[in-house]
């Protein structure tokens, strides 16, 4: 939207609504969001590690005063990008759906931390996750911090007089994914429902969950979208995204049906339509999640395993290093 400008910082939207932006948006360059009212305020999401989220927070209460003491924490999924800073928000309530507070424990910060330490060691996969990720966070001083009050589906809450309803749509990128719709704005932050400018990356699935996601997003009543990573947008981006989804199905079944290997199914899906977008050897990880459901297969991803073709498809596609 040309209204918005991708910038690192916090816009405001209006209303008492923000969004803090992280270019380029790829992995770990995660956005947030801040909702205030009637002196109550309410944040969605903390980023990658403490020094960013520091810095937010201060950016966040030299613009909105009251965001000294943030009342609500909301963690819209359990990736570390938006939950890694939540020990900052002392004494917040931390709400998130049930699927992400029991997930969340599945990717530690000393588990990380260790992983860019050994990252050498670690092959193809470490190579991989030192150069997109590792290097760029220190996760070393970071505590779990869970989530303090969770629901299933549905729950509603209130920032001074405003509603703020919120809506798990997964599993579709993770085990649990919350959508966080301000109606009286006609605003949403999708979290990770929503890439804009990038390739997304299907850690969970069904994909048909994450179209239904997006369908339901072009439901309601929103002309301002915070995506979890990208550009502010409107629901013409949401709709290319979900374009996007549905043609890698596509794609991908067709090439499943014919016996194509996930390997090669990832190498012969074109993506000259999304050529601008960033991080295409995400298509790798989406595939082999996409073979996954269409044989049934409830395995768990072996992320190391798909750190390493990930890092093969970049260098194979002529991706320079940051």
């Amino acid at each position: 939207m040309v209204k918005w400008q991708y910038t690192k910082g916090l816009h405001d939207l209006g209303n008492g609504c923000h969004a803090y932006l992280q270019p380029d948006g790829g992995w770990g360059w995660s956005n947030a969001g801040l909702i205030s009212d009637s002196g109550e305020t309410m944040l969605v999401d903390t980023l990658m590690d403490l020094r960013l989220t520091r810095d937010m927070l201060e950016t966040m209460r030299r613009a909105v005063p009251q965001a000294a003491r943030i009342g609500t924490l909301i963690n819209t999924h359990a990736n570390p990008d938006h939950t890694f800073g939540n020990q900052l928000v002392e004494g917040a309530q931390i709400v998130a759906s049930a699927d992400c507070a029991a997930e969340m424990p599945g990717t530690s910060p000393q588990m990380l931390a260790t992983m860019e330490r050994n990252w050498r060691e670690m092959g193809e996969g470490g190579a991989f996750f030192h150069e997109t990720m590792g290097r760029h966070f220190r996760f070393d001083d970071v505590t779990l911090t869970l989530p303090t009050r969770t629901f299933e589906r549905e729950l509603t809450l209130h920032v001074g007089s405003k509603e703020v309803r919120l809506l798990n749509v997964g599993p579709a990128h993770t085990r649990g994914d919350t959508m966080v719709y301000i109606p009286a704005d006609r605003t949403v932050f999708t979290g990770d429902v929503l890439f804009v400018g990038g390739h997304p990356i299907m850690w969970a699935g069904p994909i048909d969950n994450w179209i239904k996601a997006c369908d339901t997003l072009l439901g309601w009543d929103v002309e301002t979208i915070v995506p979890g990573h990208g550009p502010i947008t409107d629901k013409a981006g949401v709709t290319r995204f979900r374009d996007y989804l549905a043609y890698i199905k596509r794609e991908t079944k067709h090439r499943y049906d014919a016996g194509m290997s996930a390997g090669d199914a990832a190498y012969d899906i074109a993506l000259e339509d999304y050529a601008g977008w960033i991080d295409s050897e995400r298509i790798v990880g989406n595939v082999a999640a996409l073979y996954r459901e269409f044989s049934g297969s409830t395995e768990h991803p072996n992320v190391g395993a798909v750190f390493a073709a990930m890092g093969r498809y970049r260098t194979a596609r002529g991706h320079a290093p940051e």
